[in-house]
């Protein structure tokens, strides 16, 4: 099936209980990490900066995620999407190295604020946007030599839900898919990586470009075909589902080439009883790209969202890496810092060749004694053959979202989320203004 014909034609009667399954677990996770991503400066940046030069129209209005202030519909996309990227915690697709959800959702949402939609409609708009941005992902890493950022192919998922969603036709809908993969932000990744700022993963560019896509082909506007929408990774498109089989979830808001590393730690840590006051060294072997993330001496967020040895030393010391460790002063604990800078990374080349789809690493932790333990190599928690159960997944919302929105409304919330697909309009209109208000804990 071509992909304009997918996502003109696809039904909310046509998506398997699994594809659903996904698609509520992302809004709940989505939603908690922006309530506690809302609370940074790069969120309120780019909202400020979204609402400034994308303000609201007579024509086009659209609340911003946990502000409340309007803006038009591709200012509250840009500002949801920086929302959400700020914290490294949402979902994401291994295969494609990046994360969809964090530039869909804010479009929807901005979409969805403009107009009547009940829970069957989110869904479904939320699938094809899903599996069309995973599949361009797919194609775009097959056939560019750089590693671009999420944005670059998210903007054409958002482009050819935004056009589903306002009307369009299946050639505009093909055109608007054009239009998005040609203006999306083709972001170098491994420029962040090496040198981490608020840039992120592009996802604040390409969720306004794709939504101005979209209204662009709606008005005639012509697109370069798109190259990322062609290919191998296209069969078989709506009859089986990357979304299911090549979402991840992560359990620490950090880069997810960090999270083998985390996850080993804490497993020989806990296996032999290990405190962090024993530990005089630890040697990480992992993938080359993994490597250029070091961050032993973290000075910002951003510098701590893209480093490995930090939140590794986080993770031996408090046995954790949760809102507590994203705070400024973390950075200064002598502990951790002392365990940090023991760290020494390696860049293995079997680990490297096997890292395709999947990411792997190797821990050993010297103790002051002389004795060393040492892990096997693994992949983290959270992929779909290491799934986050379903207690897990809403222990993590809880964890960020309660001391945001408070208890009770975090609950509202997350009952809303457990089967939003179902909700009548009046239903999702209430769970689009929970969260599309400022909070007032």
């Amino acid at each position: 099936m071509l992909m304009q014909d997918f996502a003109a034609s696809l039904s909310f009667k046509a998506l398997p209980e699994d594809v659903l399954k996904v698609l509520r677990r992302s809004l709940l996770d989505s939603i908690g990490v922006a309530a506690i991503g809302a609370q940074t400066d790069m969120a309120r940046i780019g909202t400020k900066t979204a609402r400034a030069m994308f303000g609201a129209t007579s024509a086009s209005a659209a609340r911003c995620l946990f502000d409340g202030h309007l803006a038009s519909l591709a200012g509250a996309a840009m500002a949801g999407a920086m929302t959400i990227d700020s914290i490294d915690a949402h979902d994401g697709t291994s295969p494609c190295k990046g994360h969809a959800g964090s530039a869909i959702f804010p479009a929807l949402l901005a979409l969805a604020d403009e107009r009547s939609m009940t829970g069957q409609d989110f869904a479904t708009y939320l699938a094809l946007a899903y599996e069309i941005s995973y599949r361009a992902g797919l194609t775009q890493h097959d056939t560019c030599a750089d590693y671009h950022t999420s944005g670059a192919w998210t903007a054409v998922g958002v482009a050819a839900m935004t056009a589903r969603v306002i009307g369009c036709n299946p050639m505009q809908i093909r055109e608007a898919a054009g239009i998005g993969e040609y203006h999306g932000p083709r972001s170098q990744m491994m420029r962040c990586i090496d040198h981490p700022t608020m840039v992120r993963d592009g996802v604040g560019w390409g969720a306004p470009a794709g939504v101005t896509a979209g209204f662009l082909a709606l008005n005639g506007f012509t697109g370069a075909p798109a190259l990322t929408c062609e290919g191998p990774h296209w069969q078989e498109l709506g009859e089986t589902w990357k979304l299911v089989t090549d979402t991840h979830y992560k359990p620490y808001p950090c880069c997810r080439w960090a999270h083998p590393s985390i996850d080993a730690a804490a497993d020989l840590m806990a296996e032999h009883s290990i405190t962090h006051q024993q530990i005089s060294s630890v040697e990480i072997k992992t993938f080359h790209n993994a490597t250029r993330l070091a961050g032993h001496r973290p000075t910002t967020a951003d510098e701590f969202a893209y480093s490995i040895a930090f939140p590794v030393a986080c993770m031996i010391v408090r046995g954790q890496i949760g809102p507590a460790e994203l705070a400024p002063e973390t950075l200064k604990d002598p502990e951790i810092l002392r365990i940090s800078t023991a760290t020494h990374l390696i860049d293995d080349p079997h680990l490297t060749q096997i890292s395709e789809g999947k990411r792997w690493a190797q821990v050993s932790l010297r103790l002051r004694d002389g004795r060393m333990f040492e892990s096997s190599p693994r992949s983290p928690r959270g992929d779909v053959d290491m799934p986050l159960t379903d207690a897990e997944m809403t222990e993590k919302f809880h964890l960020f979202a309660d001391p945001i929105l408070g208890v009770k409304t975090a609950q509202t919330v997350e009952n809303l989320c457990t089967n939003f697909d179902q909700l009548d309009a009046p239903g999702l209109q209430s769970l689009l203004d929970l969260i599309l208000s400022k909070p007032q804990i």
